[in-house]
């Protein structure tokens, strides 16, 4: 017999690519998930790792188990969903963008968890490209980002189009060069923006730079700096641009929720829910 904890625990390392974040994920120590595999591979007879390398990869016996403990773990917690949901317990770990993480998915998270008090929800905000890396660091079981379109293929994505916001009170449209309120390095949005002003040949200079959306909206509405936003977050004082002022639309960016491979029952499930909250949010 197979046991699912130890099952688990095979998993959680080859997810993770090591013992200490294995450990970490599954709120056990090292020893324990390291005994915890051994004693699997004494079960099976067969080593299941390959722990020679700077990153613990599955062995040829690993790979040929590790679809079946996908399954045997997944119809698991569908069995424990289908008799009493708070039975389950587990984590789930979901990594979001700044203006996704406070009322718009508030509700749905909120559901959830009122409904699996078993399940650990652990949720990460932040820029897109660090919440990418920690999905493919295997930190992460569901990740929404921005990407350029069709870069990623996730569970479901959405088009964000997006606008040129100066400040209503104070613009800074006429200045030369323009002023820029930005996302540091690497963000999504400033990179469309100065690859756009450059193709249009307009001058720029940053201005103000934060990690904060809040923060870049801030900065456009009190006339610190042009930016780049969702049109979605535009609000009553900001001064959208367009052609009319010399600014040419921009392409939209994409919303794309991502998961990993064989996620457990309660994890689909909230990856369902994201879906229909993103659909309701990205169609006002």
């Amino acid at each position: 017999m197979l046991d699912p904890v130890l099952l688990r625990s095979f998993l959680a390392v080859v997810q993770t690519g090591g013992f200490t974040r294995a450990a970490a994920s599954l709120h056990l120590t090292q020893s324990t998930v390291s005994q915890q595999v051994r004693r699997l591979e004494e079960q099976l007879g067969a080593e299941l790792l390959d722990r020679s390398g700077r990153y613990v990869v599955t062995t040829t016996e690993g790979e040929r188990l590790l679809g079946y403990a996908n399954r045997i773990v997944a119809l698991m917690d569908e069995a424990m969903l289908a008799l009493g949901q708070s039975a389950v317990e587990g984590e789930v770990r979901l990594g979001v963008p700044d203006d996704f993480a406070a009322n718009s998915l508030t509700p749905y998270l909120a559901d959830f968890a009122d409904a699996h008090p078993g399940i650990r929800l652990e949720i990460t905000s932040g820029l897109s490209h660090d919440v990418w890396r920690a999905f493919n660091a295997g930190e992460l079981d569901l990740a929404l980002i921005k990407q350029r379109a069709g870069s990623a293929k996730g569970l479901a994505s959405w088009a964000e189009p997006l606008a040129w916001l100066d400040s209503r009170a104070r613009p800074v449209l006429a200045r030369n060069p323009v002023p820029l309120a930005v996302f540091p390095p690497n963000g999504l949005y400033r990179l469309e923006m100065t690859h756009a002003l450059d193709a249009m040949g307009k001058p720029w200079r940053i201005a103000y730079v934060s990690s904060s959306l809040p923060g870049v909206s801030a900065a456009a509405e009190g006339g610190l700096g042009l930016t780049l936003l969702p049109r979605r977050l535009i609000t009553a004082a900001h001064r959208e641009l367009g052609e009319a002022e010399g600014f040419a639309p921009v392409a939209p960016v994409e919303v794309a929720l991502h998961a990993r491979n064989q996620l457990p029952g309660y994890a689909r499930e909230l990856a369902a829910a994201l879906i229909e909250a993103c659909e309701g949010i990205m169609s006002q």
